[in-house]
């Protein structure tokens, strides 16, 4: 039996203040990428709005619907919001998916894990959903870290029940067409602590199932796929904090996703780096990235 594959880059989850969906996704808009709507999660605490790229994967522009201060202290409610994996997290790049092909994705993980001894272990999957604002129902299984601390850090696996082009709308075409010329993603880049920096290293390995291509003792680096095919896969790097910049990204809040890469045509005038309003950019020419 085939071993189903752990290394397929989903999406990346971009948070924003309680309420802010509107004028994130004009910043967004902004930067020449083109937003769609998305939808209401199941339970209601959360709202997204979509960055599609032609290479299958997306940015998920998520915000609570509502601050704490909305839901009764000693409500279930009030409880369920404090205690969502997403409720400390400060604006910016929180979290990213690997897409799930396997409902026992868990148990795939976590053998290799043990083998491995690298501490990795995942929760059984669980499902959640949301429902379009055309009223379009969408079911996936989510294998989420079972260190909730991990998220950020590892990737969460979501699994689709319902067509995955309900989740991921390519059609019609134009909704991946962007004004920036972004084609896909590039890179997602991680940063760690010096100390932390060997362990997620091995922890990164077993989760994908494939040793780095490039590894030093500050940076290691693996490639990833994209959920459709791509001359230019993405990668997942891992870097130690080097500037002060980045050791106090670090400081604030803790290791994990500090840069995303977007892929663009050779010539395209994008180059060097751009903020969102609470995450880094950066764009990456497509020839960059198919010489190496």
């Amino acid at each position: 039996m085939s071993v189903p594959s752990t290394k397929i880059l989903d999406h990346i989850v971009h948070l924003t203040p309680p309420g802010s969906l509107e004028a994130t996704s004009a910043q967004w808009r902004e930067l020449g990428f083109k937003v769609i709507p998305g939808g209401k999660h199941a339970g209601g605490f959360t709202a997204n709005a979509l960055v599609i790229l032609q290479d299958g994967a997306y940015i998920e522009l998520i915000y609570f619907t509502h601050p704490l201060s909305y839901y009764p202290p000693g409500s279930p409610e009030r409880k369920a919001r404090e205690t969502h994996y997403w409720a400390s997290k400060a604006p910016g790049w929180i979290d990213f998916a690997f897409l799930g092909t396997s409902p026992t994705l868990s148990e795939v993980i976590n053998e290799r894990a043990e083998r491995e001894g690298s501490g990795v272990k995942y929760l059984s999957e669980q499902e959640g959903g949301r429902e379009r604002p055309d009223g379009k129902v969408l079911k996936w299984l989510i294998t989420a870290p079972a260190p909730e601390d991990a998220r950020g850090r590892w990737p969460f696996f979501c699994g689709d029940v319902s067509p995955r082009e309900w989740r991921v709308p390519v059609d019609p075409p134009s909704n991946a067409e962007h004004p920036c010329k972004a084609l896909g993603l590039a890179h997602v880049r991680l940063l760690a602590e010096e100390q932390g920096f060997s362990i997620l290293s091995n922890q990164v390995t077993s989760i994908i199932g494939a040793r780095p291509i490039e590894s030093s003792a500050s940076e290691a680096k693996w490639v990833l796929d994209s959920p459709n095919i791509s001359s230019s896969p993405p990668y997942l790097i891992l870097s130690k904090a080097k500037t002060e910049v980045e050791l106090d990204y670090l400081r604030t809040g803790g290791a994990g996703i500090y840069e995303v890469g977007f892929l663009v045509p050779q010539g395209s005038g994008r180059h060097g780096s751009a903020e969102t309003p609470f995450g880094r950019i950066v764009w990456v020419e497509e020839y960059s990235l198919s010489s190496e």
